[in-house]
């Protein structure tokens, strides 16, 4: 059974965030804004049916998917580009597969205690972050 999701989650660490960033060619500028934010999580978990919404001062992103079924992700609120998305469980992991102009993106989540993590991956660039579950 894959792990409940659920819950708004507060950032901790964000470790490799500007190469991550460097390596999906995101320009100097937004580079620099971005590593200063700490955004939060806000994830409904309900099945299959999942939303991941990223949350800053800056700007949000937000997820709605099915687990499972690849679709088209648009990701210009993030690096300006489309690609085509997969996200499955492997055990208690949730893992995404974005195909696409850059080679070997996607991330996992994960549950440990009350911390989530993310491992992002890009170009041969990882970035791990952690976020506290807030009650």
């Amino acid at each position: 059974m894959p792990v409940d999701l659920n819950g708004y989650w507060k950032m901790i660490s964000n470790e490799n965030f500007e190469e991550y960033l460097k390596a999906l060619d995101v320009n100097v500028a937004i580079r620099k804004i971005a590593t200063l934010l700490k955004p939060d999580k806000d994830i409904t978990h309900n099945g299959n049916h999942i939303i991941i919404k990223t949350l800053s001062t800056f700007k949000n992103y937000n997820m709605d998917f099915e687990v499972g079924k690849e679709f088209e992700e648009d990701l210009s609120g993030v690096d300006d580009r489309k690609c085509m998305t997969t996200i499955t469980w492997e055990g208690d992991k949730l893992v995404c597969v974005q195909k696409g102009e850059k080679a070997g993106r996607g991330w996992t989540h994960w549950v440990e205690g009350n911390k989530l993590h993310l491992e992002l991956r890009a170009c041969g660039a990882v970035c791990k972050q952690v976020f506290e579950k807030q009650s």
